[in-house]
């Protein structure tokens, strides 16, 4: 399916994707070319009308992606065993960023009664109300643990959980050009439509690590994340005991900035369909990139964390215990229960689906658990 035969967006939608497309113009007309960092907040990030603040359905059947605790529970019970083993050093608290629907929050509070804090912090109002009535609804017994917050709290003591966060922040766009050097891609309003333009790079951060990243290829384009590592470095500078477990789907740095991936990482997600163009129904469509696991690691290593370990998300669940988490819910292989079970577990660990893509990276600090989750298969050495 093409672009031009997605469903038109109703009305409501296109005038929300209309006024964004007028604010973005209308700065893009003062400063002449936006940062395509600047671009992608604005489409994800607008208090009003952005992809993640605004009032549209995002996540699950009905919206434009599913993550894995919408696809089965025992994502849940089987993150929760690390967790078990992680909160009774520290004051008892879980940490959620990018909660989604509130799924994830509603299962492991099921599944860890000795949860104190349940703490969701969620920049989108639309998103939190539905997180607080998606919790209301499937944990009401736990739902005065749940504490929302739209910003950083002054410290963390618990664990910090982020599944498919990461992968939403706004990147930057270089191209390494035929001289060795580095242009900015921006985004300009030129003809009546959005496009792409190069500037100078004069960014001296951006120029050592597109340096130090990109290969050797004239023309090269890919992603930098100046905003994931200045996050993983604010969350470990406030924790003050506890772990922090991430997992999305991206690369080390060798495999993400590797010769042959010469137009990065970037696309958009659109009614369970990949948009390669970043300018099609803005707001109305995700945007996100890859994440650079080598520069996360560096990020909580240069702050002080402990690097605990790097794996591909069906390693870690499979260390867990999902198998067995799957067989106890459902002892009977031939009830329909078990079937959809199964087929929801083979999603999360296939290599053809989630268990290839999709890592785990996980940091401590003031802890000292086993982390079953990385007993086998561990990665960290291609970081």
């Amino acid at each position: 399916m093409t672009t031009a035969s997605l469903p038109p967006p109703d009305a409501g939608a296109q005038a929300a994707c209309d006024a964004l497309c007028a604010l973005i113009r209308a700065e893009a007309a003062t400063q002449g070319i936006l940062p395509f960092s600047r671009f992608m907040a604005l489409a994800l990030y607008h208090p009003q009308h952005g992809y993640y603040t605004g009032g549209a359905h995002k996540i699950g059947a009905g919206g434009d992606f599913v993550t894995a605790p919408e696809l089965t529970p025992l994502f849940a019970r089987t993150l929760a065993v690390q967790l078990a083993q992680l909160l009774p050093q520290t004051d008892g608290n879980v940490y959620e960023f990018g909660a989604g629907t509130g799924a994830l929050a509603a299962q492991l509070l099921h599944a860890l009664p000795e949860i104190r804090q349940y703490v969701i912090v969620e920049v989108s109002p639309d998103l939190a109300e539905r997180q607080r009535a998606h919790i209301a609804a499937h944990a009401p017994e736990h739902a005065e643990k749940v504490v929302h917050l739209s910003r950083l709290p002054e410290h963390f003591d618990g664990i910090i959980i982020g599944n498919e966060v990461l992968d939403a922040m706004p990147v930057e766009r270089v191209k390494r050009t035929a001289d060795g050097g580095f242009r900015r891609i921006g985004v300009a309003w030129r003809g009546g439509k959005f496009v792409f333009e190069e500037q100078n790079l004069d960014d001296e951060n951006l120029l050592q690590a597109a340096a130090h990243y990109f290969p050797p290829v004239p023309d090269y384009v890919s992603e930098l994340h100046p905003e994931q590592h200045a996050f993983v470095r604010t969350l470990a500078e406030k924790l003050r005991r506890g772990g922090m477990i991430f997992l999305d789907y991206g690369f080390d740095a060798a495999q993400y900035y590797h010769p042959q991936r010469a137009d990065g990482t970037l696309m958009g997600h659109h009614r369970h369909h990949s948009i390669h163009d970043p300018f099609f129904r803005i707001g109305l469509t995700d945007l996100t990139a890859h994440v650079n696991f080598t520069d996360i690691a560096q990020a909580g290593c240069d702050s002080g964390l402990d690097l605990i370990g790097y794996t591909t998300q069906a390693r870690f669940l499979l260390n867990l215990g999902i198998a067995g988490i799957m067989a106890q819910a459902h002892p009977d292989p031939r009830s329909p229960d078990y079937i959809q079970a199964a087929a929801a577990v083979q999603v999360l660990t296939a290599p053809q689906e989630m268990g290839e893509l999709f890592k785990v990276i996980a940091f401590g600090k003031n802890v000292d658990a086993d982390w079953l989750g990385f007993t086998h298969g561990d990665l960290c050495h291609k970081l």
